[in-house]
């Protein structure tokens, strides 16, 4: 960097016919490094080839970083305007003409939480003749004893309950939904995951809307059994709540296409037979169907004030893989998909809309390089003047960052009456996505390169109160690898980049660089701690 400093002479004397001399000029530019009339930069300062390449390339990043935010801040926006638009069906089914549905629960090694999931669903408001209830599991564990007992007890009872358990894990969660098709005895089939605990109510609200016959898919928002369990089941609320509430709202009720979660809904037999069945060469079989599904011309409805109860993952690294597999999955279709929906006559304002929902996961990797961007800037940026900061930075800066916080506080703000403490959490939630930057990134390059990869779940433990710490002592919890070090290095890192700017007394960039040493921080500790020990650390 040409950065001539304090002490450097000047090359020749210049003319002052009534002026200061030289000596005295210089004292006014560098007074204790910084120029008081210009700001921190000197007259005499040239960027060189390293700080274009680190301007350039910073600037890019925070341009496409910016896109990506101001894709939130529309959605935003019409999400407060669509929020009343509330779908409705086309007609009721009489009592006497409800459809038959057949509720599909795919299990793999889910021994703590298969006989609550059971119960749930034989618990459900809905005509017992009507109803027909398949376990499909591919455990390999003590889960198939259980369920298996289960079932039995239910059959007794006079449920139409079965349960299918396949030797061959083909095709993963999709594979096993497909092979319950051939036994489905309803047009309708319901899906909910193992950690669901599905409402008496939740068949009758949804199947209405199968009255018109265009309809394939309907499905309710998540909710969260377990959401006040610890910090990161806190963190992990909203940014599901962000998705449930804003995304999914926001594309439904414009016209757009919006995927079925993997469970909580209905699907129409006919609209995945049609729309090529599933299919298992992704890792989010769901999001693949819904968007083949709307190509042929299948509605989807979305009900965001009607909840679905979920346990989510109380534990770092499960959280870790669940993220990994949705960031790859959906990466994975955008491949498969994007050009037919590209090459389709959707309107171009969903074809665009399509193209962020399935490519927003890039952010990751370009995360990653804005982190080893960082030292870099403190040096390149110490030399440029406020305005720059205020007329370029601020712009990019509030697309890029202060969307996440409008886009997650419009979830918290729908949903909740109390909303302060929700709402304090927000710079937490974007350390956290920060945090998820490694792992993900991973996943996004996995499904760029062609990688394949197992179906990982997401390990359940029966968690429902606050107090409970059983979960410590059971199985499935997943291992740490080598990824929390590379997190606690980049923690380290950014650590340094604090204590350097604060050096420099370049006080506005702290904020945004603590936002990078807690989330890398927090994944990088927690990892190591809750794989060794299952300590809950903070709560």
């Amino acid at each position: 960097m040409a950065l001539i400093f304090q002490n450097t002479p000047a090359p020749t004397p210049w003319p002052t016919p009534n002026g200061p001399e030289p000596q005295v000029l210089f004292e006014r530019y560098f007074q204790d490094g910084v120029n008081k009339t210009w700001g921190n930069i000197s007259p005499l300062y040239q960027l060189d080839t390293f700080d274009w390449t680190i301007l350039i390339l910073y600037f890019t990043i925070l341009v496409v970083l910016a896109i990506y935010g101001g894709y939130r801040v529309k959605q935003v926006i019409d999400f407060w305007r669509y929020r009343k638009f509330v779908p409705e069906p086309m007609e009721r089914f009489s009592e006497a003409n409800l459809p038959v549905i057949t509720v599909q629960l795919p299990l793999f090694n889910e021994m703590y939480v298969v006989e609550r999931l059971v119960k749930a669903v034989t618990e459900i408001d809905y005509p017992r003749e009507k109803l027909q209830i398949q376990v499909l599991d591919d455990s390999t564990d003590e889960t198939v004893r259980i369920a298996e007992a289960t079932v039995e007890k239910y059959a007794q009872h006079g449920f139409d309950i079965q349960y299918i358990h396949r030797e061959d894990r083909t095709g993963f969660k999709a594979g096993a939904l497909e092979n319950g098709l051939n036994q489905a005895k309803g047009e309708l089939l319901a899906i909910f995951d193992a950690d669901f605990v599905p409402k008496r109510d939740c068949l009758r609200k949804l199947v209405h809307f199968f009255t018109d016959p265009l309809v394939g898919c309907a499905q309710m928002r998540w909710s969260h059994i377990n959401a006040n369990y610890n910090l990161l089941t806190k963190l992990q609320t909203i940014m599901l709540d962000g998705h449930f509430v804003v995304e999914q709202t926001t594309r439904n009720r414009t016209g757009g296409f919006f995927n079925f979660n993997g469970t909580a809904g209905i699907w129409r037999r006919s609209a995945i037979s049609m729309s090529g069945g599933w299919q298992h060469d992704t890792l989010t079989e769901d999001t693949d169907l819904s968007f083949r599904a709307q190509l042929m011309g299948w509605k989807f409805v979305y009900l965001l004030d009607e909840e679905a109860p979920a346990e989510i993952p109380v534990e770092i690294n499960a959280f870790k893989a669940q993220q990994r597999r949705w960031a790859k999955g959906v990466m994975q279709v955008g491949i498969k998909l994007y050009p037919r929906i590209w090459r389709s006559r959707l309107p171009m304002r969903v074809r665009l809309e399509m193209f962020f929902r399935l490519t927003g996961n890039i952010s990751y990797p370009l995360m990653i390089v804005a982190s080893f961007l960082q030292f870099p800037l403190l040096l390149v940026r110490y030399n440029q003047p406020f305005y720059h900061l205020m007329i370029v930075d601020l712009p990019l800066l509030f697309f890029s960052s202060i969307s996440v916080f409008l886009f997650y506080g419009t979830a918290v703000w729908y949903l909740d009456d109390k909303r302060a403490p929700r709402l304090l959490h927000l710079p937490l939630v974007m350390a956290l996505g920060i945090g998820l930057a490694f792992s993900n990134a991973r996943a996004v390059l996995e499904a760029l390169l062609g990688i394949k990869s197992e179906f990982v779940r997401t390990p359940k433990y029966s968690v429902e109160k606050t107090h409970d710490e059983t979960w410590k002592r059971k199985k499935y919890k997943r291992k740490r690898g080598l990824l929390p070090l590379l997190e606690l290095g980049f923690s380290v890192y950014f650590l340094l980049a604090i204590l350097y700017a604060a050096h420099l007394h370049m006080w506005g960039t702290i904020p945004f660089l603590s936002l990078f040493f807690l989330g890398f921080g927090y994944m990088g500790i927690m990892s190591i701690m809750q794989t060794t020990s299952g300590k809950r650390l903070l709560s």
